[in-house]
């Protein structure tokens, strides 16, 4: 497991999201991504790499709707693999089958590409560059983009046969719509207690514990003041972000109440939002 995806560290850990079709939605994260279902519970059904820990759960809502455009929301969920072979393998499997991506780059600290599920949510598959060469300057990385080395990644996985997604795989981030910079920084970084590293100035804010590159991002390209999507549209429902224990928690819910962010509880789970409405579950590493 990914030293930046454990104790001490805080990070994003699963996502729920809203389908238009389950089973169609189903066929696309085994058949294409090859996860695996840990629980099917009353048609909310959650996936996983390996065969125990929780990564997406999916459902179908009576009333959905299609997903809604220029709101807040997920941007996108990005699956961390261990390796530049494991994302070459990927690669080799979706160009057989011929599904369509929305693009790649090479970001310096990642080698990403970019794609949707049947109902356009946006999922990001990458692996990380060796944390030696990523270019800190006073706890801060430059934002780069550069194109994206698909030859030299096929080439890593030439001789490596698709077993659908590695056991090892994470949510390694998550990026997210929202309606303005300033108050999102306010809360992901003074309410959660996550470091400010990156920024795209007027843009986007990215956010992560124990000097990963990003365990959150947020950028303001669908507008700013974009509205909260309808509860019953197509998109994310929740995120859990992990902290390593119970100490850690109540000291950032306490934080959150200080500075006048509402924090629930509801079966038992904290729950809380951000400004845009993002729903947010706070949970710890031994729960999951």
């Amino acid at each position: 497991m990914s030293k930046y995806h454990r104790p001490p560290n805080t990070f994003v850990g699963q996502v729920d999201i809203k389908v238009g079709d389950l089973e169609r939605t189903l066929n696309f994260y085994q058949g294409v991504l090859g996860f695996t279902i840990l629980e099917n519970h009353e048609g909310k059904i959650t996936l996983t790499a390996d065969g125990k820990l929780p990564l997406i759960k999916i459902e179908q809502p009576e009333d959905i709707i299609s997903k809604e455009s220029q709101t807040t929301g997920l941007y996108h969920f990005a699956i961390l693999l261990p390796s530049r072979a494991d994302l070459g393998t990927i690669i080799k499997k979706l160009r057989e089958i011929s599904y369509p991506l929305q693009g790649g780059s090479h970001h310096g600290i990642s080698e990403a590409i970019y794609l949707e599920d049947p109902d356009g949510n946006g999922i990001e598959i990458y692996a990380d560059t060796p944390p030696s060469t990523w270019k800190w300057e006073n706890g801060v990385l430059p934002a780069e983009g550069k194109a994206l080395d698909i030859k030299g990644l096929l080439a890593e996985a030439e001789d490596k046969e698709w077993k659908g997604i590695p056991s090892e795989a994470l949510i390694g981030h998550i990026h997210l719509s929202v309606s303005e910079l300033e108050k999102t920084e306010a809360f992901y970084h003074q309410g959660m207690g996550f470091d400010v590293v990156m920024r795209i100035p007027r843009n986007a804010v990215f956010f992560s514990t124990g000097e990963y590159h990003h365990h959150i991002g947020t950028n303001i390209w669908n507008g700013i003041g974009a509205p909260a999507p309808s509860e019953n549209s197509v998109g994310m429902s929740s995120f859990s972000v992990v902290f390593p224990s119970d100490e850690a928690r109540e000291k950032v819910i306490k934080k959150l109440r200080d500075l006048n962010y509402q924090v629930k509880k509801e079966e038992g789970v904290f729950i809380t939002e951000d400004p845009s409405g993002n729903q947010i579950r706070l949970v710890v590493s031994r729960d999951i």
